[in-house]
């Protein structure tokens, strides 16, 4: 099965809601490295969309759920990176609010600094690889998330 080109660039494009919500965890990494503040480009977009609309990231959610992953009519190739990258935010919001109740209370020491970095690292690294996988016209393999996307698509 081969995807086409715009195919291949729309998931691109989707992917950018997880890493859009994954910035939060790299604020003291980008103080430390200010040029690392570059990586956060392409999910401008997403941020802007959440912030200037009211409950926006709920509604770009329900969006991209109802429009695309509920969509039949939608390329298999695009509903597939939409639930994937679907999957990966909502574990990244759950980190989130992890972090906000049991960890950022803490304090912000060097272990939570660097659970945070290393958070934003592997989000990253997940992106990258979703991202490279899409531009090649595969589906990208990420162990637990994509066999549930695969359950949640045939059925």
């Amino acid at each position: 099965m081969t995807t086409q080109l715009w195919q291949r660039f729309a998931c691109i494009f989707i992917y950018m809601l997880p890493w859009s919500d994954a910035l939060p965890f790299g604020t003291n990494l980008f103080i430390e490295i200010p040029i690392l503040q570059w990586i956060a480009l392409p999910a401008f977009p997403i941020l802007i969309l959440e912030r200037l609309i009211p409950f926006g990231s709920l509604l770009l959610f329900i969006i991209i759920f109802i429009g695309l992953v509920r969509n039949s009519k939608v390329p298999y190739f695009i509903r597939f990176n939409a639930l994937q990258a679907i999957l990966i935010d909502i574990s990244i919001i759950l980190l989130n609010y992890t972090f906000q109740v049991l960890i950022y209370p803490i304090g912000n020491n060097l272990i939570v600094r660097s659970l945070s970095t290393t958070i934003l690292l592997a989000v990253f690294s997940v992106i990258i690889y979703s991202i490279i996988e899409c531009i090649q016209g595969k589906e990208p393999e990420i162990p637990l998330i994509s066999q549930a996307v695969k359950m949640q698509l045939l059925n």
